[in-house]
């Protein structure tokens, strides 16, 4: 393996329900909403890097009132190689990364989702970063 994770944590966290009629209603069109995936990378110092991946709910329609929610997550990564390809390092940040933090920042954005009484929300428990990251290399 040719980077170790040297930390994760929560960087930033947005949960608003404005009302109850938009809590009403999100129990009932919570299929009016599209899981999005984002992922982007900042250099800490010279091997280490921070990977930002963030999950949030976006509407597909803009006729209601909505909710804002979004987690980022933040992964410190170092690099064993210094001298590492950028396709190499493009996979790294936009699959490995990704793929071994999702378990963990699905299950965070759940627990909010249950903790604010939304019983039923249903978010995949996997996704093909590798998939993603091929369809976005070829646009």
């Amino acid at each position: 393996m040719s980077y170790k994770i040297i930390g994760k944590y929560i960087k930033d966290l947005k949960f608003n329900i404005p009302n109850p009629k938009t809590f009403y209603l999100l129990s009932k069109n919570i299929s009016n909403y599209k899981i999005n995936i984002d992922i982007k990378s900042n250099q800490v110092k010279q091997n280490i890097i921070e990977v930002l991946t963030s999950l949030n709910l976006t509407p597909i329609n803009n006729d209601f009132e909505k909710i804002e929610t979004k987690v980022i997550f933040s992964t410190l990564v170092e690099l064993k190689n210094e001298k590492m390809k950028k396709e190499e390092m493009e996979r790294i940040i936009l699959i490995e990364i990704p793929s071994e933090i999702y378990s963990e920042l699905r299950r965070i954005f759940i627990f909010l989702f249950q903790n604010s009484g939304f019983k039923d929300v249903k978010i995949n428990e996997t996704v093909d970063f590798e998939k993603l990251y091929k369809i976005r290399k070829n646009q």
